[in-house]
């Protein structure tokens, strides 16, 4: 079996050059080269060293992942009749996609590979930089990133940026997390003689020209705690810290008990914004919301049972398992067949778990959507009216018979169970015209308050006593905010 022999460039010129290497370029055939576009190329043509370079091959694709894999296809061809040299940039190992490629065929017994050294442009960087690794450092390909893998307060280095469009890109996504003016490095040809290293405001970055195959940028680490307030990371050190032996002492007293009100009161107020179509009041009170999952899973972590990495895993965990359609091989082909399927895998879930259909239904919902949920689960079954005759039968029923308890005023307990069995077949009637009761109560609920308000300031308006009007005078004021819309 023949052997790819990889030969590193290094980051500078001909001359930075290790000897052995320099030798072997000079009695390698046939020689190929990743790209000409290196500093060292220009001594190898001088020298009067034959090779090809791929160059025409990035001009035919518009990813570099097909550029990569024709390379290596071009080389494996090359290797089935003799030895091969190939020569890349910098070192081998760094940032070097093809050589990976190459790895993998060996594998496959495609062909064997020798890895030939060469410094890579890193240890010039870090030179010209002044900066020291050790203190956290991140290589990232600007062709193939995402944003939520950036170590901020980590040295942060973007290679492979060649052109205009990738430093684009790498400039969108940093803004997402860093200000528009935050200071970054643009380097350039590393460690040679034509080293250019320009210091841009993130928002210029990529309005520099001097961007080519040997170009790298640099993010400094971020040290302003300021600038990292919308990373997880800090929320979750601050609610640890809260909690923590030098926290809060109104947190540090907290139990999974004594906050469940909160919960429920920062979700209404979370449902009361997204009444209000309020934007702004959205983001604040989804805050609240998220306070609450972290100060539950803070206590959970304190007291050794699980963290906020355990309530991260299940929930995503749980969707990639509930939408097989999604992440696996699964096909639907609208919504309707997403709920069944959800619905289907959920049931399957909790078989083992409950006794009753009913035990799905989460025990601390407020008491008319719990009764929503009651009858729908119980009508997935078949325990439902089939139209809404018989609905409205069996609230007039209810009416007549609280209307009859309530003129004996005998047995307070029968009363309430009387108005309850009344409110349970409103639900009912909810239900089947698709209306969410806990929603339109809390549709009621606001435009009361509206009306009311106006009613107050009308009466404050004309320097009157609320409680020494009649009935029909503040119905008055009613009627009119009902005329106004309010």
């Amino acid at each position: 079996m023949n052997t790819i022999f990889v030969l590193g460039l290094g980051a500078g010129d001909l001359e930075q050059l290790p000897l052995g290497i320099y030798r072997k370029l000079q009695k390698a055939s046939p020689l190929f080269l990743r790209t000409k576009e290196h500093s060292a190329v220009y001594g190898l043509i001088e020298e009067g060293i034959q090779f090809r370079s791929f160059d025409d091959i990035y001009e035919k694709h518009e990813r570099f992942e097909k550029v990569y894999e024709e390379i290596v296809a071009v080389l494996l061809e090359q290797v089935k009749t003799s030895d091969v040299f190939y020569a890349v940039p910098g070192h081998p190992f760094v940032a070097e996609r093809t050589v990976q490629l190459l790895l993998e065929a060996e594998k496959k017994h495609l062909c064997k590979v020798v890895i030939e050294g060469g410094q890579s442009f890193l240890d010039a960087l870090f030179a010209s930089l002044k900066i020291d690794p050790i203190e956290g450092f991140q290589l990232i390909d600007a062709t193939d990133f995402r944003s939520d893998e950036l170590q901020l307060t980590q040295h942060i280095v973007f290679c492979q940026v060649y052109d205009q469009f990738i430093a684009s890109d790498v400039k969108l996504s940093l803004m997402e997390e860093l200000p528009d003016e935050y200071e970054v490095y643009v380097v350039t040809a590393a460690g040679s003689e034509n080293e250019r290293i320009k210091k841009v405001p993130l928002y210029e970055l990529d309005r520099v020209t001097e961007l080519n195959n040997l170009t790298s940028v640099y993010v400094p680490p971020v040290r302003d705690e300021v600038l990292l307030y919308h990373r997880f990371g800090t929320l979750r050190r601050v609610i640890a810290t809260l909690r923590g032996p030098n926290g809060c002492p109104w947190d540090r007293k907290q139990t999974h008990e004594s906050l469940k009100k909160y919960l429920i009161e920062e979700a209404y107020e979370l449902l009361d914004a997204i009444d209000r179509q309020d934007d702004d009041n959205i983001i604040e009170e989804l805050g609240d919301v998220l306070l609450q999952v972290m100060l539950h899973a803070q206590i959970g972590e304190d007291e050794g049972m699980f963290s906020i990495n355990d309530v991260i895993y299940s929930i995503t965990e749980k969707m990639i398992r509930r939408h097989p359609h999604v992440f696996g091989d699964v096909a639907v082909e609208n919504a309707e067949e997403v709920v069944r399927n959800w619905e289907s895998i959920k049931a399957e879930e909790k078989r083992e778990k409950t006794t009753s259909l009913l035990d799905e239904v989460a025990k601390g919902l407020p008491g008319l959507l719990k009764a929503y949920e009651f009858q729908a689960k119980a009508a997935k079954v078949g325990f439902d009216w089939p139209d809404i005759h018989p609905m409205w039968e069996k609230v007039n029923e209810e009416i007549t018979e609280f209307q009859k308890e309530a003129l004996e005023g005998k047995h307070r307990q029968k009363l309430i169970s009387e108005f309850g069995d009344l409110l349970f077949a409103l639900v009912n009637i909810a239900r089947f015209y698709k209306i969410n009761p806990e929603e339109a109560l809390a549709m009621t609920n606001e435009k009361f308050y509206r009306r009311f308000t106006y009613i107050e300031e009308q009466v404050k308006a004309r320097g009157w006593d609320i409680t020494s009007l009649t009935l029909e005078q503040l119905d008055k004021f009613w009627e009119e905010a009902k005329e106004k819309g309010l």
